[in-house]
């Protein structure tokens, strides 16, 4: 399937709104339900692309949700996911066949994370913990007091609860103050209501000034003039230069050799970076992975038809699509504050111009649109094409501190 289908994904979220896994599926074209064997390809593709034979899981700390079906439970693929990291999701009435619960908990027995869906709490009662690790519960606002006892009894056990769908910031908060371990939905792309724009703080000021600085190519003395006057953003650029993704070689000790060996469009797009992770203006975890991974989508996307220079500029584009709201302030005024090329405004505002379409394709991903098979074939790329695309950008971000 990952052939001819397009995989989408869907962050899990802990109550102080940081990523703790994904939920990944098929993009689904029809009603039908997901064959054993479409899901069996899902979790071989999966493990293909992020559990690295050398190097291991890709993804760090982050647990990976799949559906599952009584058929592919025994299915080989999984020995290729690390079972402390993968989670399977089944319906609870699947494990009303002696021989699909049997299977179940065997792969519990060998570490396989399961989430019940539509479980029925009172029923299932003392024995949920032997069963799952995780299960599904329907938040709703009607009867919080009674949805409050039975998730008291849950904290008491070792199962974990993960609350869906969480549409409104005040169910957030409600989950969260009823104890549940997770939530799915795409709340962190709505802003909370009443947070005001805090406006940029002293960090962010110097690193849209060097962003000002390497656009108009200004001479490496200068911008290392800048630079020494804060000594956070002079540390951060050492380390970065120095660690193994860089691969410099030998060790880099001064600015100037820095900024010599890392070169305008590269430096422009680390200070991209730097900028969204300096805000101090309350923005969620989720936020920033949401705007690395987008970025990063879109540039490999790019990287092809474009080549990588300019697919650097679409990993930009893609960072700046979210830095209104991780920054706290005004798109417009953005854009007010830093010289940008004419494609990436196009792209931003419009998801116009050379870039726009690749952007736009990055969030179609994210948003599970029906438009990503024709912004694809627009673009000449295969499912597979996207598929690795996203999956690489995921690992990518999550590689990104080391």
């Amino acid at each position: 399937m990952h052939q001819t289908n397009f995989l989408v994904r869907e962050p899990l979220l802990d109550p102080k709104q940081r990523v703790v896994g994904y939920e990944l599926t098929w993009q689904q074209s029809s009603l039908d339900p997901f064959t054993a064997q479409d899901l069996e390809e899902l979790v071989g593709f999966v493990a293909s692309q992020v559990n690295d034979e050398d190097g291991g899981w890709r993804l760090r700390d982050k647990i990976l949700f799949l559906q599952a079906v009584p058929a592919m439970l025994s299915t080989d693929a999984l020995y290729n996911m690390p079972p402390e990291h993968t989670v399977l999701s089944i319906k609870t009435s699947e494990l009303a066949n002696p021989n699909t619960l049997q299977a179940v908990q065997a792969l519990r027995a060998g570490g396989v994370g399961i989430l019940l869906r539509d479980a029925d709490l009172a029923r299932i009662g003392n024995r949920l913990p032997t069963i799952a690790s995780y299960v599904e519960v329907r938040f709703s606002g009607a009867d919080v007091a009674s949805q409050a006892r039975s998730y008291a009894l849950l904290k008491q056990s070792t199962v974990r609860m993960v609350g869906r769908p969480v549409t409104t910031w005040a169910d957030f908060d409600a989950c969260a103050a009823l104890g549940l371990d997770a939530f799915v939905g795409k709340l962190h792309l709505t802003p909370r209501p009443g947070s005001d724009a805090k406006g940029m703080n002293p960090a962010q000021t110097i690193i849209m000034q060097l962003m000002q600085m390497v656009k108009q190519e200004a001479d490496i003395q200068q911008i290392e003039a800048v630079l020494k006057r804060d000594a956070t953003l002079s540390y951060k650029l050492l380390r970065f230069i120095n660690s193994a993704g860089f691969g410099a070689g030998r060790e880099v000790q001064s600015l100037r050799q820095a900024l010599a060996l890392l070169g305008y469009t590269p430096l422009y797009r680390w200070l991209t970076l730097l900028l969204a992770t300096a805000s101090t203006s309350g923005y969620s975890p989720v936020l920033l992975e949401t705007a690395v991974v987008r970025g990063r989508v879109a540039e490999l996307l790019g990287q092809a038809a474009l080549g990588k220079s300019e697919a650097e500029n679409i990993f930009v584009a893609g960072m700046f699509s979210l830095l209104d709201r991780l920054l706290g302030i005004p798109m417009q005024e953005v854009l007010e504050a830093i010289q940008l090329s004419d494609d990436v405004v196009a792209a931003l505002l419009t998801r116009g111009g050379k870039y726009g379409p690749y952007l736009a394709l990055a969030e179609a991903c994210e948003l599970n649109s029906a438009l990503v098979a024709s912004l694809a074939a627009s673009l000449n790329l295969t499912p597979l094409d996207v598929n690795k695309a996203h999956l690489s950008a995921l690992a990518w971000a999550q590689n990104l501190a080391g």
